[in-house]
């Protein structure tokens, strides 16, 4: 298979036609055209899939010590490696993320299957004291088949998060990509394929979400749902799963607050909030697409980022020289600029951009002028709503319990990000502030050994770090008697 043909699935270790679902055109968003034919599975592939799943984990892959299972992962993380540059053009090519960005996430994804893999043989669990009549402990074991739905933002990625913790854990996967991006995934098939994991450990199927994805979470052979999406996705996934009584983990949306305080060193804070506001055309859950700045530099910061918008290099993915793609696909599109329009009539201040990019070379392709609103107040939709375009919105406040109020003034608790010179403010307030990670005087740091996920409705569970584990372990206790004997109930 080439780079823009992936007409097959991965299912049981072969690649396999479609038994009910088909082929699509895989839509470039930076033309609007197909640049690629992919495969996708319906509710008969998923069958198949999840049949392969419990034969591999009924099989050869329960039945490996966890030193086996991360020699593989190891040989798998290095293949991985030495195919950054290939799997970051299909990437790019597939959801339009520019090309400099692809290369520097998928980068680092190796390191990702290195650290789960050290964790693979260290899966113990401990005794437990009681007294001189028994002996008791606990095991921790896989928790069976997982399910997984990747996102079309960051779907190779989104996949490092997931099959790193299972595979470390020993469970077997069936993966299905987002519908609008499943080629990079695809694309892994045949790193897993060439590092000789066991047939059907890891099983790929892209296909519509009411379709495939239903079928996946609805299946009773899949013990476990790992999903990254929209909060209402996410609601539906957990009432159909519920009828099996699956186990979830949902890395959900986030509408994360930038806190500016006057006392930061504001030129790298302006930094971290310019680059975190156009990052990946915005499609981010943990971009801080509210800014908030305190009243005696928020002239300053507001200058700033309507001047550095204007330097941002929207382009065509591809090209190395480009700061920022189009959005993902055409309902993306149509769903930012609809919230540029809805905070121009609440009243904010548009001070550059919001527009589509429709000239020259960008005629066919989904491009939005980096965004700027000043004087956006807090229970305005554009600062409540998650845009998931390249939308910041700028928030005045005074003090530490207003930024700390509007920052928790939201239905979402993912990420948040803060800059002070001022130790005492930098604790004090990263403890009140509800969400999942927060960084200070940094932002969007985030590595293989560091917990993320999200508080209130921005998600269960966590990714990364030893946390990750347990939603794809379950917990054995076993109690053996020391002493042979139990008494006749019935003696007397």
């Amino acid at each position: 298979m080439d780079n823009a043909n992936f007409q097959r699935l991965f299912i049981g270790g072969e690649w396999v036609e479609p038994r009910d679902g088909g082929t699509r055109g895989s839509i470039d968003p930076a033309t609007g055209e197909h640049w690629g034919t992919v495969a996708y599975g319906g509710e008969a592939d998923i069958d198949v899939a999840v049949a392969s799943a419990q034969a591999a984990f009924e099989g050869p892959w329960r039945k490996l010590p966890g030193w086996e299972r991360a020699a593989l992962m190891r040989k798998f993380a290095d293949l991985y490696a030495t195919k950054v540059e290939e799997l970051a053009q299909i990437e790019s090519r597939d959801n339009g993320r520019a090309i400099r960005e692809s290369l520097g996430d998928i980068g680092l994804h190796a390191q990702y299957y290195h650290w789960f893999a050290s964790l693979a043989d260290k899966l113990s669990g401990r005794t437990i004291p009681i007294d001189d009549s028994v002996h008791a402990f606990t095991s921790r074991v896989p928790a069976g088949v997982v399910g997984m739905i990747t996102p079309w933002n960051v779907p190779l990625m989104a996949a490092a998060w997931k099959l790193g913790p299972a595979l470390a854990a020993g469970c077997t996967v069936v993966l299905k990509p987002a519908e609008q991006t499943p080629a990079s995934s695809l694309a892994l098939g045949r790193i897993f394929e060439e590092a000789g994991f066991p047939p059907g450990v890891v099983n790929i199927v892209p296909g519509d979400g009411p379709v495939a994805g239903a079928h996946l979470v609805a299946h009773p052979g899949v013990n476990k749902i790992a999903f990254t999406g929209e909060g209402a996705t996410a609601k539906t996934i957990l009432k159909s799963g519920a009828d099996t009584l699956k186990r979830f983990s949902f890395e959900l949306g986030g509408k994360a607050p930038h806190i500016i305080f006057a006392d930061a060193d504001v030129d790298q804070a302006l930094n971290a909030a310019t680059g975190s506001a156009w990052a990946l055309c915005g499609q981010s859950c943990a971009l801080g697409s509210r800014v908030l700045v305190e009243r005696p530099v928020y002239d300053r910061v507001v200058e700033e980022f309507q001047r550095r918008a204007k330097c941002v290099r929207v382009g065509m993915p591809l090209d190395p020289a480009t700061h920022m793609g189009p959005q993902a696909h055409q309902a993306q599109l149509e769903k930012t600029l609809n919230y540029v329009e809805i905070g121009k009539k609440e009243g904010a201040a548009l001070l550059t951009g919001g527009e589509r990019i429709a000239s020259g070379d960008f005629s066919r392709g989904y491009f939005v002028a980096p965004t700027v609103f000043a004087d956006v107040a807090p229970d305005m939709r554009i600062a409540q709503e998650e845009i998931f375009g390249p939308v910041a919105s700028i928030i005045p406040f005074e003090g530490e319990e207003e930024a700390i109020a509007i920052a928790n003034g939201t239905p979402y608790g993912l990420a948040a990000g803060l800059w002070t010179n001022d130790v005492g403010r930098a604790h004090r307030v990263a403890a009140r502030i509800e969400a999942g990670i927060v960084w200070v005087n940094t932002y969007r740091y985030i590595r293989w050994s560091t917990p993320y996920g999200g508080f209130k409705t921005s998600g269960w569970g966590r990714e990364n770090g030893l946390e990750a584990l347990d939603s794809y372990l379950e917990t054995r206790t076993t109690i053996v008697s020391t002493t042979g004997k139990f008494p006749d109930p019935f003696a007397s």
